[in-house]
């Protein structure tokens, strides 16, 4: 299933402009990103530290909950994710559930799903915080980027096009599968 791509230079959040797409009608699955994001925020209203030069992201698409529902998405999510950049790294990848992925322990990509009811239509929104070529300083956690994991540069536009790639892959999967078929398929 193909997905729409909007680029930004800066916005508030990946997220925000999702919800305001959606709010313009928009309903084909689209991925939003940015090369600055100032209000990014993680789960339960904490606040995700956007440092220029990382990848910064929302996708959103349609989805029917009595098929699978927010909590699964959770989890297929940061499975694919894994996946994705699991071909960039051949070092082990944890993820702290629900939604964070780990490199030795320290966190270097963020997911935050939302869900917004519009026209009759459930739409869930993925945003995805990935340091790529910038450790942001946090207190209450510690991070990495995969340019300190692998030792050089990471291109966003190709990590940009592998996630592009898994997520219409996905979409078109999503409605043919059950949660634990496409959990297997992901893991």
């Amino acid at each position: 299933m193909k997905i729409n791509l909007k680029k930004f230079k800066k916005v508030r959040s990946t997220n925000d402009i999702a919800i305001n797409l959606i709010k313009k009608n928009i309903s084909a699955p689209t991925l939003i990103t940015s090369e600055k994001q100032t209000k990014g925020r993680g789960r339960i209203g904490k606040k995700w530290i956007s440092k220029k030069g990382n990848l910064f992201i929302s996708i959103f698409f349609k989805f029917d909950q009595k098929k699978i529902n927010f909590k699964q998405f959770a989890i297929l999510n940061a499975f694919l994710l894994k996946k994705v950049i699991s071909k960039k790294i051949s070092r082990e990848i944890s993820i702290k559930w629900p939604n964070d992925l780990l490199f030795n322990k320290k966190k270097f990509c963020g997911i935050l799903q939302e869900v917004m009811r519009f026209n009759n239509f459930d739409y869930l929104i993925v945003g995805i915080g990935l340091n790529t070529n910038v450790t942001p300083q946090n207190k209450s956690f510690k991070s990495t980027c995969l340019k300190n994991i692998l030792n050089k540069k990471i291109s966003n536009q190709k990590i940009l096009r592998d996630i592009i790639n898994a997520y219409e892959k996905f979409l078109g999967e999503k409605n043919k599968f059950s949660f634990l078929d496409l959990k297997r398929k992901y893991k």
